[in-house]
């Protein structure tokens, strides 16, 4: 059995000292690796990302993170990269890592991915320039996704996401924003990938869970979704 920490949405900002980490003590008791899905901080600050680096610094198991938007904001993405990776966290973009926990083999696929919308209300390539690049990347975003699981040669593949892949963990956020909160080419990506589980954030008023048109588990880890420091799931 694989036991999985996961939270997302935590939105550090230059006040948040400890507000992790005090949360880390023993979690080696409770899981095997932990997981957070974007929006690690409020604007992206360097600063900000610092002091989540020192919480994290404080976790004995392996931490694996993808960047959400909002980390993205203060437009420092390399700086706050580095923070992040010499504190130890393993940082994915379009990325993947295994992780060995006794003799089982885990491959987390990781990015941020992007907006775009779901069947029968999503964006397309047509019309201005600025909407064409909008969905070409939200589509780009989804073929490195489904190459970085298919490559991955695991007994699990686990997906790590910021932007939704599904409608159904978008339950109770306003219908007019669901393009800005997912895209359902990166459900695709994930059902074609064969991946084992799925986790995201960004739906703030979402729900938990979820599941891909081919049957894969999707879990909105947001903390206003979950209301903990972080939920544990596990895979046997």
């Amino acid at each position: 059995m694989i036991r999985i920490a996961a939270t997302g949405d935590i939105h550090y900002d230059k006040n948040s000292h400890n507000r992790l980490g005090q949360h880390l003590i023993g979690i080696e008791e409770k899981a095997d690796l932990l997981l957070l899905a974007g929006d690690l901080t409020q604007t992206g600050h360097p600063d900000e990302m610092r002091i989540l680096a020192e919480d994290l610094k404080k976790c004995p198991i392996p931490t694996i993170a993808v960047f959400g938007n909002h980390d993205y904001h203060f437009n420092e993405i390399q700086i706050a990269k580095k923070i992040l990776t010499d504190s130890g966290v393993i940082l994915l973009e379009a990325s993947s890592v295994i992780i060995n926990i006794g003799e089982i083999k885990i491959g987390i696929a990781g990015l941020k991915g992007f907006g775009g919308g779901f069947v029968g209300a999503c964006g397309s390539e047509f019309g201005e320039e600025e909407m064409k690049a909008f969905m070409r990347h939200s589509k780009k975003e989804a073929r490195h996704l489904e190459e970085v699981i298919k490559n991955l040669n695991t007994d699990y593949k686990i997906v790590l996401l910021h932007y939704s892949p599904i409608e159904g963990t978008l339950t109770g956020e306003r219908k007019e924003i669901y393009p800005f909160l997912g895209n359902y080419f990166l459900a695709e990506a994930i059902d074609y990938g064969k991946a084992s589980i799925c986790f995201h954030g960004h739906a703030h008023s979402g729900i938990e869970r979820g599941e891909t048109p081919g049957g894969v588990p999707v879990r909105n880890v947001a903390q206003p979704v979950i209301r903990h420091a972080f939920n544990t799931y596990t895979l046997n």
